[in-house]
Order: C-alpha cells, then sequence, then structure tokens
C-alpha cells in the first residue's frame, strides 16, 4: 500500500523526540465486577425482566436500511446448498439446532448474530433466499423468541442482530404467514427492550458499540421510538469513547475489532440514511478517525497485520468496509495512543508494535507482543506475527490457538522462553510490560525507531530496547537488540535469548555457509538477504494464519544466544538483493 497522497491532503503530523507510554494496569474484572456481571444475567430470567420486555410490538418497519458491506460469496453460496459455514465449522441447515452448546465461539457467534443474511443476500435474489432466511429465523424463534438466554440474548449480539434483521428485513419477512411476521417484529421489539437496559454490559470496544448501534437502530426503525434514539445516541458516544483511543484505534489493540467497528458504524450510517438523516455527529466522528488507524496497519497487499489475536482478513473483505465507510485518507504513522508504528518507504512497509498489551479488564485474549515487527515488501510479506489466535478454523488445537499468543508467535525477543507479559491460566494478561519508552526520527536518508519495555525486570532483570532503522529507499532494514541490565533482580550465570523472525507465507529461507545469513526468496522472486552478529542463526519450522484462519506453514529466522549479567546485544540487518 503506498501511502501517496493527493496535494490537498495534508500528511499527518509526526513527533519526533522520546515518548513514555504506561498500561493503565494489568488487572482483569475485580471478582466484584465478575458477580455483578453474574447477577445481571441471572436477573435475565426473573419475571421482572420479562415484565420489561412486554409492551406493543411493530406492524411494520418504517424504513429499511441498505447493508453498505458486500458479504461473502462461498459462504452465501454453501446457504443455497443447505450448509451454513463459518471458519472451518459448518452444518447442515436442515439438521441446525440453535440450542447447541458444543459450537465454536466464532461459529456460534455468526449464526446467532444473522451475520449470515449478509452472505446469503449477497449471491441470493428474494425468492431465493427467503425460503433459506425464513427456515432459519422460524428455528431461531421457536427457540428464544421467549426465551432470554445467556448467549442468544447477549447485548453485542442482539445489537447486531437489529442490524441484520432491519437491512435483510426483504429475506425474513417475505412470507404471507401473519403469525411468523408478527412473532418477527414483536421479537425485534423485545431484543430492543432487552438492550435499553443491558447495552453497557457489552464488553468495551466492538461488542459494547454493537449493543448501542442496535439501540439507535431500533430507535429509527421502530415506529415511537425517537426517545429510544436520543437514549442510544448518548449511550453510543460513551460506548466510542472507552471503546476508541484518541488517535482512532480500538482499546483492544486489535485491528480486526477495529476493522469491526467500522462496518458497525457504517451499517448504522445507512440506517440513519433510511430515514433520510445524517450519521449522529460523534459517530462520524469516530469513523473518520477510525479509518487511517485502521490503513496504518496494513500493508502493500492491502491486508491487516496480525495483532492481538486477529489475522489478517482477506483484501476483499478489508476493501469492502473501507468502500462502505465512505472516508478517504491516508494511513496514520504514528498512531501513539493505539501503540502502532509505521515507516513506509519506496515498496517496503514497517509495522511495530510499540505499546504495552491491552488492559485485562478492557479485553480478553491479548497477546505478549511488545516490540514485535512486521516488514513487507510490496504484496509480498517477509516478516510477520504468527497471529489468529482468535480467528483461526475451528480444526486448530486450543491448545495452539493458545500459543499464538506468546512472545515466541511474534517477531521480538523472548527472554529465557518467557512471555514478556504473563498469560495466565484463565486466558487473562498478567504482569509484565507496564511501560514502553519510545523515540521517532524520520529524514529523506532513513527513519528510526527505538523503543524499551520493561517486561522482563522484574523476573529476570533486564529492559529489551530495540532499534530499527529503514533506508529511505526501503531497500534496507537494520536492527539492534540489546539486553540492558536494570532493576534488582541479578541472576546468576547466563540467561538465554532469542529473537524470531517469522517468515511470511512462500518465503524460502537458506542458510549462507557461513552460518551468519540466509538468503530469502520471496514468492514474486525477489531475493532478501538476512545477516546478524552476537547470536547464532537457525532456520526454523513456523506457521502464520492466513486471512480465512487457516494455518499456513512457514518457516522463521531464530538468532539464539545467552545474555550475561552485564546484558547482551545482537545486530542484525534485512537488505534487499534483487
Amino acid at each position: 500500500m503506498s501511502d501517496a497522497l493527493p496535494p490537498n491532503l495534508a500528511p499527518d503530523s509526526i513527533q519526533e523526540g522520546r515518548r513514555l507510554m504506561r498500561v493503565g494496569g494489568d488487572k482483569g474484572l475485580s471478582l466484584a465486577e465478575r458477580l455483578s456481571e453474574h447477577f445481571h444475567r441471572l436477573t435475565w430470567r426473573t419475571p421482572i425482566h420479562a415484565m420489561r420486555l412486554r409492551g406493543r410490538y411493530p406492524l411494520k418497519l418504517i424504513a429499511v436500511p441498505d447493508d453498505p458491506v458486500m458479504g461473502d460469496a462461498k459462504r452465501g453460496q454453501a446457504l443455497l446448498r443447505g450448509e451454513i459455514a463459518f471458519r472451518g465449522e459448518a452444518h447442515p441447515i436442515d439438521a441446525l439446532d440453535f440450542r447447541r452448546r458444543d459450537w465454536g465461539k466464532p461459529f456460534a457467534e455468526y449464526v446467532h448474530s444473522f451475520a449470515w443474511l449478509r452472505d446469503l443476500s449477497t449471491v441470493a435474489t428474494r425468492a431465493q433466499g427467503s425460503p433459506v432466511a425464513e427456515h432459519l429465523m422460524g428455528r431461531w424463534l421457536a427457540d428464544y423468541a421467549d426465551k432470554v438466554d445467556a448467549l442468544a440474548w447477549r447485548p453485542d449480539l442482539w445489537g447486531r442482530r437489529i442490524l441484520y434483521w432491519t437491512a435483510h428485513a426483504p429475506l425474513i419477512l417475505s412470507s404471507t404467514d401473519l403469525v411468523y411476521r408478527s412473532s418477527v417484529l414483536n421479537t425485534l421489539a423485545r431484543g430492543a427492550r432487552h438492550l435499553d437496559r443491558g447495552a453497557d454490559k457489552a464488553a468495551p470496544g466492538a461488542p459494547r458499540i454493537a449493543a448501542w448501534c442496535g439501540v439507535v437502530a431500533a430507535g429509527l426503525l421502530i415506529p415511537g421510538g425517537d426517545p429510544r434514539k436520543d437514549f442510544g445516541e448518548a449511550g453510543l458516544a460513551r460506548a466510542l469513547q472507552t471503546g476508541l483511543t484518541e488517535d482512532g484505534g480500538s482499546v483492544s489493540r486489535s485491528p480486526a475489532m477495529l476493522l469491526d467497528t467500522i462496518q458497525l458504524i457504517a451499517t448504522l450510517r445507512e440506517v440513519y440514511a433510511a430515514r433520510r438523516e445524517p450519521l449522529f455527529a460523534p459517530a462520524e466522528a469516530a469513523l473518520t478517525r477510525m479509518v487511517p488507524a485502521l490503513l496504518g496497519v496494513m500493508h502493500g497487499d492491502r491486508a491487516l497485520s496480525s495483532w492481538q489475536g486477529g489475522g489478517p482478513a482477506t483484501a476483499e473483505q478489508i476493501a469492502a468496509v473501507i468502500d462502505a465507510s465512505g472516508v478517504r485518507t491516508r494511513p496514520l504513522r504514528q498512531a501513539r495512543d493505539w501503540g502502532y508504528q509505521r515507516l513506509a518507504a519506496g515498496t517496503a512497509v514497517l509495522i511495530v508494535d510499540a505499546a504495552p498489551p491491552p488492559v485485562a479488564k478492557m479485553v480478553a485474549g491479548g497477546c505478549a507482543s511488545t516490540l514485535a515487527f512486521e516488514f513487507s515488501d510490496g504484496p509480498a510479506r517477509i516478516v510477520v506475527n504468527c497471529g489468529g489466535a482468535r480467528a483461526s478454523v475451528a480444526q486448530l488445537p486450543a491448545s495452539l490457538a493458545e500459543a499464538l499468543r506468546t512472545t515466541a508467535a511474534h517477531a521480538t525477543l523472548t527472554l529465557s522462553d518467557s512471555n514478556s507479559t504473563a498469560i495466565l491460566s484463565d486466558g487473562t494478561l498478567g504482569r509484565g510490560v507496564a511501560e514502553v519508552e519510545l523515540s521517532r526520527q524520520e529524514s529523506d536518508t532513513a527513519s528510526r525507531i527505538e523503543a524499551s519495555h520493561d517486561g522482563y525486570v522484574r523476573r529476570w532483570g533486564f529492559v529489551h530496547r530495540r532499534q530499527l532503522m529503514l533506508t529511505g529507499d526501503g531497500r534496507e532494514l537494520r536492527g539492534e537488540d540489546a539486553l540492558l541490565p536494570q532493576g534488582r533482580k541479578r541472576k546468576s550465570g547466563n540467561t538465554g535469548f532469542a529473537i524470531r523472525f517469522h517468515l511470511g507465507a512462500g518465503v524460502e529461507a537458506s542458510a549462507t555457509a557461513d552460518g551468519l545469513a540466509a538468503i530469502l526468496r520471496l514468492p514474486g522472486g525477489a531475493l532478501w538477504q538476512f545477516r546478524c552478529r552476537g547470536g547464532a542463526l537457525g532456520i526454523e519450522d513456523s506457521l502464520w494464519i492466513d486471512g480465512d484462519g487457516r494455518p499456513v506453514t512457514t518457516q522463521q529466522l531464530v538468532v539464539t544466544g545467552e545474555a550475561p549479567a552485564g546484558g547482551a546485544n545482537v545486530s542484525w540487518a534485512l537488505k534487499r538483493a534483487i
């Protein structure tokens, strides 16, 4: 992806010099917060909550908005063939049981959110798609129209469901069966009342934003909804404020979640358009911040880099969402609050994680990736992170998916085979990186990023400092990884370390005779040379999770060594040969 812009668009401001970033806290939800959430869900089963869901139901929707995002054609064709499929898991429609609890989480959320309506409408006419959609809708209503369930009635899923039901109303409301139609509209109204009291209980970030988008959409499309619309807009403004950083990133630090948030707001804008109203101003402002932040973590293949458990997603999916946003802008090169730094020169793109991991209270499943980087040359990815801890296909073993969250699954240094931030047994992040110090300088000849983190100080007594320099023509990336003694901890003897460079799909590595270098042949035929000093170079197997969530066998360069009490230093370089 080029960073070039038309002359009328000003570049983003790049601040040089040092910056210290601190994580807001490394604790997850407290016991009191967990109990409060548990008791809130228990109230869903009480007669009082059932009474709150009662009320008049609409005879029709005020308007039917467009869905601005194209669905997945392969999944849509599978639906027409009688099968619902997502992330490697597939089940025949005729035997689908919505009450099953053995589905994988991605598949269950796909089914219960009704996101499959988007895929179906992409490949089918109303006549072709309605029988499939109404059959699945009827099955879901039979199970959950009157039963408030912890999964099926989860606030974020109800928010998405309202957006999909209303945008694809022709598919689910074409029936002449008045009892069925009344059941759909009555359940829609009950779901909106459920969200009125529960939207803020969704997790921060995209889940809470989705819930409040549902409230606003219901306010705009269900007759008599003006008070709900005002209430929903206030809630959505809060959700955007707590779910996004000042520079437009997601609090989860996940590009995949940011992509999801953009498509939610783009979809909501069509709801406003159906009522001939402009998008709520705070939501419009958030959209203009989010898109450049997302572009900032994209490579030349127009797909996302792999951070915080997300995969790259396909270029087609990303393009559809960006087109739907209507925002035309340039990539954000320095997302100081979100934590990603971008350098682009020639055809090369470098993306660096220069911040602590996400706060455990804000997101589940964070990754210990601080100071990792990804590097690409045009459409070819040279150095990557394994990615996909939360975006892999169902066939990937759970233990391997969890391993993708570790520091070793990212292109950075690991000390004594440990994580820079602890990954606890319950899946949350523990102690580790609390501070990252960052320095950035740019010139026409070269751009430089220097960053350090304290994740290994408490246990091993070392700060990890990484320096990266990309030449102005993009043909050489030089790096230095140093372990600097700090803190009271002093380990006797030497401490082993490994610096991993996971290679992109299709990159072939061959070691040179001296054992200090490797030749990398990229899929397009370009050759890059890797050379290091200060450690032993080896070539090992690795894997990468592609845009469809599938594991791809790859290789990795591993530089190993031992750090004495006084520290260690390894320098390395990637240089294009052809």
